[in-house]
């Protein structure tokens, strides 16, 4: 048996900051939960971002839907990726039950039953805000990472956003820029312009450029590309002083991983060039939370990964926290990992040897504790039981403690379709983004102007030409992946541009 006076003196100490605080639950000892030490977050370390981590069904779920509520409660917005479709209950009270009750029974805090305000948002086709992004504001060496080009190919990329943005063609979506690529590689006075003043372009780096566009367009990306953007600042909204939970419905995005690393890499990006700088803020301005990560770190390339690494480094200094939820520590890249301030550690199952060592690993990166077996304990953790250990308001690791954790006072189910439809008709940011705004922009503009050539030309070069092998655009934009996304690009408007440390196009 522990040493429970000490185990009280020693956490109690460290779990009860002095400012701003958000409730965890409630510490344990030798499996039983101990009334005198209360589990809680200063709220001014929320921004050093966090690891949610456990096997299926230990209760991962609810303990982010009761974290993004008591984060709601200190008028703190929220963003959830929402890839099991799990979150949206949480804009409608709770329901007592009997495991309810005896939970904060055990705890002996009192159980309110609330609904929190909530925005459900969508980068595909389901109901919500729309997301989108135009080309320009990705710019040309973040949108070369996403399409995973080489340099030279990137060099290219470069070439054709200052070419456009001389020329005045505004890059909204893929189809503008697939426009303007046919455009300088295909059209004599196109062709002629940029070997002059910028450079050619050789058919072989074309081709891939144009295939990387195709393969993107594959996962949805037409639909994400466009007008009107989403401005970052409409995730920071309060409602009768609670933070808004902005859920991100993504249930489609496994089969779409390069879209899901493209928005995320967009928002992180456009978050950091958007938000001020924060210093020692009481609280943090908004908080995301990213469900299933692995699939961004599974799916992501060399570069990619050191470019979330690079934004999760400086994002913080915006007063926005990461946290990641995913199965098993490993799952997140070990430089990442490294930069979490909290760690909320739910039950491994050790049924394999390699399960086993990742146990091991698991625990290796936690405090040493004299109070428990963490080895063998983290494999019998209940649900809605976990370890913690996190920041205090000195920036300070906290002890190790087994927690036994609140659960949450909305409803521990999902919206169904009546209610997500009523939810979404009397949201104004839905209204404010639905409907597509078709401007014209780079793809109509050459279009025209290409037409309008070919009927200014002399009669004697209106002869019919000898048939000639098609271009290389047109071969890849001919194929079948081509027909059938160039059939439904969007096309859309020009907005004002991302432009510092080349992650994006200059700020028109």
């Amino acid at each position: 048996m522990a040493d429970k006076t000490k185990f009280i003196e020693e956490l109690s100490a460290r779990y009860t900051p002095k400012g701003e605080q958000i409730i965890i639950g409630k510490g344990m000892l030798d499996g039983e939960v101990v009334q005198e030490v209360n589990v809680t977050l200063p709220l001014k370390t929320i921004n050093r971002h966090g690891l949610i981590a456990g096997a299926t069904g230990t209760g991962k779920t609810k303990t982010i839907q009761a974290f993004v509520e008591q984060l709601s409660k200190a008028g703190v917005p929220s963003l959830v990726l929402d890839i099991k479709g799990d979150f949206s209950g949480i804009a409608e009270p709770g329901v007592p039950n009997d495991i309810i009750t005896e939970r904060y029974g055990k705890t002996g805090f009192s159980f309110n039953p609330q609904a929190f305000p909530v925005e459900l948002m969508s980068i595909s086709g389901e109901k919500g805000v729309k997301l989108r992004s135009t080309v320009t504001e990705f710019g040309p060496v973040l949108l070369s990472k996403i399409l995973e080009l080489n340099d030279t190919q990137s060099s290219i990329m470069s070439i054709v956003f200052k070419y456009s943005d001389d020329k005045g063609l505004p890059l909204i979506d893929l189809a503008d820029l697939k426009k303007v690529l046919q455009y300088v590689t295909d059209n004599p006075q196109g062709k002629a312009d940029l070997a002059n003043n910028y450079g050619s372009i050789s058919g072989a780096s074309l081709g891939a450029i144009l295939r990387s566009i195709v393969a993107m367009e594959q996962q949805g990306a037409t639909e994400f590309f466009g007008e009107p953007s989403f401005d970052v600042q409409d995730l920071l909204q309060q409602r009768d002083g609670k933070g808004v939970v902005n859920i991100l419905r993504v249930s489609d995005i496994q089969t779409k991983p390069q879209l899901f690393s493209t928005f995320m890499l967009s928002l992180f990006a456009e978050i950091y060039l958007t938000f001020p700088e924060e210093g020692d803020a009481g609280k943090p301005k908004l908080v995301l939370f990213i469900d299933e990560a692995h699939l961004i770190f599974n799916e992501a390339s060399k570069t990619l990964l050191s470019q979330i690494e690079t934004m999760v480094k400086l994002i913080r200094s915006k007063g926005v926290g990461i946290y990641f939820i995913t199965q098993i520590p490993g799952d997140v890249p070990e430089n990442v990992l490294s930069q979490l301030g909290l760690k909320i550690q739910h039950a491994l199952r050790g049924f394999t040897a390699k399960d086993r060592k990742e146990i091991n690993q698991a625990v290796e990166n936690y405090p040493l504790t004299e109070y428990y077996d963490a080895g063998n304990l983290i494999q019998n953790l209940g649900i809605g039981e976990a370890f913690v250990t996190a920041l205090d308001e000195k920036g300070i690791p906290t002890p190790l403690v087994h927690t036994y954790l609140v659960s949450p006072e909305s409803r521990m189910d999902v919206l169904n379709p009546a209610e997500v439809a009523d939810l979404t008709s009397r949201s104004a940011l839905v209204a404010k983004y639905e409907q597509t705004v078709d401007k014209d922009s780079a793809y109509e503009m050459l279009t025209n102007r290409m037409e309008q050539a070919v009927q200014n030309a002399a009669p004697e070069q209106k002869v019919k030409p000898v048939k000639e092998e098609p271009s290389v655009v047109e071969q890849v934009l001919s194929s079948r992946a081509g027909k059938t996304f160039t059939n439904t690009l969007m096309r859309e408007g020009a907005k004002a541009i991302l432009g510092m440390f080349g992650l994006g196009g200059r700020r028109r």
